[in-house]
């Protein structure tokens, strides 16, 4: 045999072993359950046994399990995957740390996911994606409240495909009895979780028992090892069978002659010819082409990333959805949801966050807590708020109708995350549930007169004086010297303070977090409508968060919410304390009071900012007077007076 043949059979065998890998299925599954009940020291012996570890990596392997490792002289396998120095240095896993593996048979992705309780929110991210879990539970404790909360978050996130991993089973002498009680345990606790697989498997992560091989130290066990599990567990049928979906996540517009619309096929399949809809506007067309990696093909599914173009022109663009004609999805601005939360921060029903399902993302509120989940009991308990690692369902309220399905029945198109608008951190994540429908007699009635002409009318340009700051700070003060000197001069204006309005329209409101947000959000309600209605609004409230400020701007039109920002020392505060509120909450009597036990959160960028110190309102007045000027809300002429 001459080298190039030599060569030549080398390069086929090379291009076998990939084309083999790529048409492996991949299984993506995580490892979870309570605090050191081995799930790191799992993965690890999946990777020693299935000759995933590098020479390097096994030498610096032994190196860390002298300096860190928690077996006395063994090799420690969970350092393979506590990467993070904080990890190693406290023995537990705070990250999701995702590792590949493959055998001739299937190709792996695991998450090995944190057990503490404050991390709940990383063990959520690694299911989100998961087609299996690996629940661990330590032989010698069984089953812990967090082994608990794990199954349930598993179920609630779609996954029907479950290992019971009862680990450390040599630390109990490799008893049956134990392991029997520990499965009936689990199965009664679990019986309603609608899994389609569980299978309990006795082993010992560290010393290798049936986990990639069959134990010798456990005859009367019969069942496979976890590997075997792993490589013959059926999974993915569903997102196969379902309806096509398909996420559109980019336009693709290289030049004039070519529209393509490119994304991941969420579920079902499709095929050229096939006629589809864009949801929502309800457009219909015909597959021209769908693009591969490699060029055009006939068909595509499930998982697949492809570029499809229609026969016709329509107006479709990211974050739209395309279906099946004849298998559509809802399509609402509200629905009913379960929330996991995962911000330190609580969540506040009314207060705006952004919601992105799938590639769109639009303005959403939680307009009720219908109930909080006890993961323990599974009891359904009232709440208000939610607070770090708590489950509730809720009512949604969305600033536009998107397309969606029950997260049941797909989970890719009926999940959605939760980010904070300030921050731009994701503070939770949701599984659509169902569609809620507004009633059918109520719309938006057209009126011949509008803010327009009403303004014109008034001689002025609408706005919002919205007056912000600490209690004691002179909003009050300063906003009736603006409305004083606004009405001399003939111009029209409302003034709506924070106490007056407590009496009637918030009358039923606390001061709690919730009520505080539900008290701005009323009186920017209102504030819109006096808006409408021609007027100059001046709001004096404290309105201590920014979520609020912000969603009380967005209902007005563009330019129309101008921000004051009365800047005055808590301690030049305290002093005036006209109503004697701080002595009041210094001595306990006053709860939830802002810049005592409650916090303010200063603007960020008013449109006007008084540092009040030892100003007069007559001064202060005449300088917010000169931005309206400045910048026209003054301009022209009121009827029963001249322009200022």
């Amino acid at each position: 045999m001459t080298i190039a043949d030599i060569q030549e059979t080398a390069e086929a065998a090379v291009n076998d072993y990939i084309l083999a890998q790529e048409t492996k299925d991949q299984l993506r599954f995580l490892t979870c359950g309570s605090v050191d009940d081995g799930k790191s020291t799992l993965i690890g012996r999946l990777l020693f046994d299935t000759k995933l570890i590098f020479e390097d990596q096994l030498a610096a392997l032994e190196r860390d399990s002298k300096k860190h490792g928690t077996v006395g002289e063994d090799i420690d396998l969970a350092l393979l995957v506590d990467g993070l120095e904080a990890e190693r240095e406290q023995g537990i896993t705070i990250d999701v740390a995702y590792r590949f593996f493959a055998t001739d048979k299937r190709k792996f992705i695991v998450a090995d996911t944190p057990g503490h309780e404050q991390y709940t929110r990383n063990m959520a991210t690694g299911a989100s994606t998961a087609d299996l879990a690996v629940l661990l539970v330590d032989a010698r404790n069984g089953l812990m409240v967090q082994t608990r909360r794990h199954a349930f978050i598993a179920s609630l996130l779609g996954i029907r495909h479950v290992v019971l991993a009862i680990n450390k089973i040599d630390l109990v002498g490799f008893s049956q009895e134990r392991f029997e009680e520990i499965r009936k345990d689990f199965e009664s606790f679990a019986n309603g979780f609608d899994f389609e697989t569980l299978e309990a498997i006795p082993m010992s992560a560290r010393y290798g028992d049936n986990v990639t091989a069959k134990s010798d130290k456990m005859t009367w066990y019969s069942g496979p090892t976890l590997l075997e599990h792993l490589e013959t567990v059926e999974f993915g049928e569903h997102a196969l069978e379902a309806p096509f979906r398909f996420p559109v996540q980019w336009v693709n517009r290289p030049n004039l002659d070519f529209r393509g619309y490119s994304g991941t096929i969420a579920s079902g399949r499709v095929t050229l010819g096939e006629e589809l809809v864009v949801a929502g506007p309800a457009k219909t067309s015909r597959v021209k082409a769908i693009i591969g990696p490699d060029g055009e093909v006939p068909e595509a599914r499930a998982g697949e990333a492809v570029t499809l173009t229609l026969e016709d022109e329509i107006d479709i663009s990211r974050g739209d959805l395309l279906s099946a004609t004849a298998h559509r999805p809802e399509v609402a601005d509200q629905f009913a949801a379960h929330l996991i939360w995962m911000s330190d921060e609580p969540l506040l029903p009314g207060r705006p966050y952004m919601l992105k399902i799938g590639a769109r993302t639009v303005t959403a509120t939680v307009s009720e807590i219908k109930h909080k989940i006890n993961v323990n009991t599974f009891e359904h308990m009232a709440g208000k708020t939610l607070e770090l690692n708590e489950i509730a369902f809720c009512n949604f309220a969305l600033s536009s109708a998107v397309p969606f399905d029950p997260y049941e029945a797909n989970r890719t198109t009926g999940a959605f995350i939760l980010i904070d608008r300030i921050t731009n951190a994701t503070v939770g994540a949701g599984m659509v549930w169902f569609a809620l429908r507004r009633a059918s007699n109520i719309h938006w009635q057209a009126l011949e007169i509008d803010k327009t002409a009403r303004s014109e009318k008034l001689g002025q340009k609408p706005a919002v004086l919205w007056f912000t700051g600490l209690s004691g700070s002179g909003k009050s003060t300063i906003a009736s010297v603006v409305e004083k000197k606004l009405h001399v001069d003939g111009r029209h204006t409302y003034t709506l303070d924070g106490d007056n309005v407590r009496h009637g329209l918030n009358k039923d409101l606390g001061f709690t977090d919730v009520d505080r947000v539900e008290n701005i959000r009323r009186v920017g309600e209102v504030a819109r409508l006096f808006t409408d209605a021609g007027l100059i609004t001046l709001v004096s409230f404290i309105s201590p968060f920014r979520s609020e400020r912000r969603l009380a701007r967005d209902l007005m039109g563009e330019g129309e919410f101008i921000e004051v920002y009365v800047d005055t020392p808590i301690e030049d505060c305290r002093k005036r304390d006209p109503k004697g509120l701080y002595a009041k909450a210094d001595r306990g009597e006053i709860k939830n009071f802002t810049g005592i036990d409650s916090p303010y959160e200063a603007p960020e960028n008013p449109e006007i900012h008084i540092r009040n110190i030892g100003r007069d309102p007559e001064e202060v007045a005449e300088e917010i007077i000169a931005y309206l000027r400045e910048h026209g809300f003054l301009a022209g002429f009121a009827e029963d007076g001249e322009g200022i």
